[in-house]
């Protein structure tokens, strides 16, 4: 019989779509796949969500659905739902013929009994469990979710001690940021490992880092060998700016990490888990001018071709037009990619579509006009007269604006800016004049990977 250890060690190695609020979905995580992704995270799902939701096995669309119990839901929720025709919120879907032992299960909690009443709902139809210590929104610190956790260790021991003892066949994870110095974050992590966690995350970014400053990669260069040293054996993964296969397959020769957690360059081209051929890998290995995979990797597809194949999914599994939207419109742009790298990461579309654009459709059917994708819903029950209304998408605010004007990063100040109209979203915004020529406009954090 195969140990958990053993599961972990199988399961946490090469390259992952990292968990992202809202992105993380079925779509995403299914081409992640297809393009070669060797396992997926889901989106945060906070505990209390998860435990209050019903397991439907969904005939048309063959997969899994978690839907809201609405028999919970506060009356006035309520009352809007019956208003909208009594839909429940879709909040988990999965598709276990293509996700089956591939899928990590991220959780948001910030006590042990709450974390194991979700995991316990939902364990039959994932592979092991992750919990998110890395979030530093206020929504998930204000709840001692996310980065809360890393300053209270005992607490998230416990947490990870609790699923141990309850779950014989998944496998425990923690996804965390990196504390305020090295001997910190490996302390942490020796009481995380201590507890039982079977593979370790680190985003190289503190709580309250902006993403468009580049991650501390010299912080990782200075942890990992001490955790590998410590735990000779712990998966350990790596996650912030890694935007090239060149970068990360370095970064794991130079270290022996055991994979990366890919977000926002997995948003930017879904396609960069595409992956060398066998034999075009070996001759890299032995042959320093052979081909490298940077920013202009011949295995990238052209984003155009990318946002139709994301669009493909999203008709697959008959997601809301809302979750798609955003999802694509975060395809589009590169606003929350660190500054130095923009100018490497050009977000022009040749059929003329902008996000302005994409957020004026309000529907799937629209979406897929746009980016010339034949609309057609699958339906595997095979059965006459099928609602194909698509559910609610989970309990996420959906706003154009957030995609459209953005916020600005804290600790920042405005530059002199002249009005023009940016060649993305199609609509008007002020350009700085800084030495980086960067839009000072960016979306809101919280939306950023977990």
């Amino acid at each position: 019989m195969v140990s958990l250890t053993e599961k972990a060690a199988a399961l946490y190695q090469g390259e992952a779509l990292a968990p992202m609020v809202r992105a993380s979905t079925t779509p995403l995580r299914t081409l992640a796949l297809q393009y070669g992704a060797d396992f997926v995270y889901s989106e945060e799902m906070v505990d209390r969500s998860l435990s209050d939701t019903i397991r439907v096995e969904n005939e048309k669309l063959q997969t899994v659905d978690y839907i809201k119990d609405t028999t919970k839901l506060a009356p006035k929720v309520q009352r809007k739902l019956a208003r909208d025709g009594n839909r429940s919120p879709l909040m988990f879907q999965v598709d276990r013929r293509i996700e089956k032992g591939k899928l990590v299960c991220q959780i948001g909690s910030g006590e042990p009994e709450l974390a194991l009443d979700a995991v316990l709902h939902v364990k039959q139809d994932v592979d092991a469990f992750d919990i998110n210590m890395g979030c530093p929104k206020k929504f998930s610190v204000s709840g001692g979710m996310g980065s809360a956790l890393l300053s209270d260790p005992d607490r998230a021991c416990r947490i990870v001690k609790t699923l141990r003892d309850h779950l014989k066949e998944h496998p425990v994870s923690c996804k965390i940021r990196l504390l305020k110095d090295t001997q910190s974050t490996l302390d942490f992590i020796t009481g995380l490992v201590n507890a039982g966690a079977h593979a370790i995350a680190v985003h190289a970014r503190r709580p309250g880092d902006e993403a468009v400053n580049p991650a501390h990669w010299e912080d990782l260069e200075e942890l990992m060998p001490l955790v590998r040293s410590k735990f000779p054996t712990l998966p350990l993964l790596i996650n912030g700016d890694f935007y090239t296969r060149q970068e990360f397959t370095d970064f794991h020769k130079k270290y022996g990490t055991s994979g990366v957690l890919l977000a926002r360059p997995a948003l930017y081209n879904v396609s960069i888990f595409r992956k060398p051929p066998p034999k075009a890998a070996e001759e890299n290995d032995n042959d320093a001018t052979t081909t490298t995979y940077g920013y202009d990797s011949p295995l990238l597809l052209d984003k155009t071709t990318v946002v139709q194949e994301y669009l493909k999914h999203a008709l697959r599994y008959n997601t809301h037009h809302k979750n798609v939207k955003y999802v694509a419109s975060e395809m589009m742009t590169n606003r929350r990619t660190p500054t130095p790298r923009v100018n490497s990461m050009p977000v022009h579309f040749p059929g003329g579509q902008t996000i302005g654009k994409t957020c004026s459709c309000h529907s799937l059917e629209a979406l897929c006009k746009l980016w010339d994708v034949r609309f057609s819903l699958f339906d595997g029950s095979k059965t006459k007269n099928v609602d194909h209304t698509p559910l609610p998408a989970g309990e996420h605010k959906y706003d154009d604006n957030y995609i459209l004007q953005g916020e600005e990063p804290s600790g920042t100040t405005t530059s002199t800016a002249t009005e023009s109209k940016d060649n993305i979203t199609g609509v008007s915004r002020k350009d700085t004049q800084d030495s980086s020529e960067y839009p000072n406009k960016r979306p809101r954090v919280e939306a950023s990977a977990s």
